[in-house]
C-alpha cells in the first residue's frame, strides 16, 4: 500500500513516533473547512507542509494583513483628527500619543514586508522551512509566529551570535 507524500522538501530524519499509515486529511478545496490548530498539531509529521497546512497558513497570513491594513487606516484617520487644544500639558500628552501610534504602525509596517514575503514563501513552495538550515521550522512554532524563517535552534544561534558580537 503505498500513499502519494505532499511534503515539498524530502528529509532522511524519521518522524521520533512511527504512526501508521492514515486517509490525508480533507483539502479545503474540496469545500472542507480549515483545520482548527490543534488538528495542525496532531498531523503526522510526514505530512508537514501539506495542502492543508499550506491553506490555514496562508488565511492565517491574509488576516494578519488585513488586520494591519484596518490599523493603518484608523491611525490616518486618528491623526487627521485636528484637536485645538489651549492647554500646553494636554498638547504635549496628545503629540506623545501620536508618536507611540506612528512607532506602532511603523512596527506594523515592518510585520507587513514579512507577512508578504511568508505569502511568496508559501507561492513557492519554501515555507515552513528553514533559511538557514533547510530543515523543518516546525507547525508549533509557525502557529507562534506565522512570519518565521528560521528554525528555534538556528534562531537561537543568530540571537547568541548577535548577542556576543553585538551585530
Amino acid at each position: 500500500m503505498s500513499r502519494e507524500s505532499t511534503v515539498k522538501k524530502p528529509r532522511s530524519a524519521g518522524s521520533a513516533t512511527a504512526a501508521p499509515p492514515a486517509a490525508p486529511p480533507a483539502a479545503p478545496a474540496s469545500g472542507g473547512a480549515l483545520p482548527t490548530e490543534a488538528e495542525l498539531l496532531k498531523m503526522p509529521a510526514d505530512d508537514y507542509m501539506n495542502d492543508v497546512q499550506l491553506a490555514f497558513f496562508r488565511a492565517r497570513l491574509l488576516e494578519m494583513k488585513q488586520q494591519l491594513e484596518e490599523n493603518a487606516g484608523a491611525t490616518s484617520e486618528h491623526l487627521r483628527e485636528n484637536e485645538v487644544v489651549p492647554d500646553p500639558a494636554d498638547r504635549a500628552t496628545i503629540e506623545e500619543e501620536h508618536a507611540l501610534e506612528l512607532r506602532a504602525r511603523d512596527r506594523e509596517r515592518k510585520l507587513m514586508k514579512k507577512i508578504e514575503q511568508s505569502l511568496r514563501r508559501i507561492e513557492d513552495g519554501s515555507y515552513g522551512w528553514c533559511e538557514e538550515t533547510g530543515e523543518p521550522i516546525g507547525v508549533a512554532r509557525l502557529l507562534a509566529r506565522p512570519t518565521a524563517t528560521l528554525s528555534v535552534e538556528a534562531q537561537q544561534r543568530r540571537e547568541l551570535k548577535q548577542k556576543m558580537y553585538g551585530e
